[in-house]
């Protein structure tokens, strides 16, 4: 019979994954969110629900777990917000895009990643930022390799149509 044995983590190991992985998770969560404290909130939830089920973690996978709870943080983190967004929020929105007429690049792609529906940003922030491959991806979204791959594409096709065109990258008054 080919059973596959359990290595559970143990507080070593728990700790190796914190030093390898929690500034990972923080770009992968910050791409995301665009907010500091968010992606900090994420990355401690993500450790934390890690520590609660260490018994039940194999280390093997411990990498592919992390980014799958992240994800999903990211995920509850996003809801939360969205219905609990601000009178100053709205209003820093407003005002912040009157504030400068030709923003920066950085904050244009970011802007246009924002603009991705949640699944195809997600994919393409954990392939092009984080290097992970589609199988991974998969197992960290709950996606199949064949979804993630469409997602990426779409992400990409996306992000070249909304940046291709001159209008997109400067304020220009009618």
């Amino acid at each position: 019979m080919n059973s596959v044995l359990l290595q559970t983590m143990d507080r070593k190991q728990f700790n190796y994954c914190v030093e390898q992985y929690a500034d990972r998770l923080f770009r992968f969560a910050f791409a995301s969110l665009r907010n500091r404290e968010q992606a900090e909130d994420v990355v401690q939830e993500s450790f934390a629900r890690v520590w609660e089920r260490v018994e039940t973690v194999d280390f093997a996978t411990a990498k592919t777990y992390l980014f799958s709870t992240a994800h999903h943080a990211m995920i509850d983190e996003v809801r939360h917000n969205q219905r609990f967004a601000s009178v100053e929020e709205m209003k820093t929105n407003v005002e912040g895009s009157t504030v400068s007429r030709y923003p920066d690049v950085s904050d244009i792609l970011h802007k246009a990643l924002a603009s991705l529906p949640e699944a195809q940003r997600n994919a393409l922030l954990l392939r092009d930022y984080e290097g992970y491959s589609y199988l991974e991806i998969g197992d960290i979204t709950g996606q199949s390799e064949a979804q993630v791959k469409v997602n990426i594409f779409r992400a990409r096709t996306a992000l070249k149509n909304k940046l291709k065109s001159i209008d997109n990258l400067i304020d220009i008054e009618p």
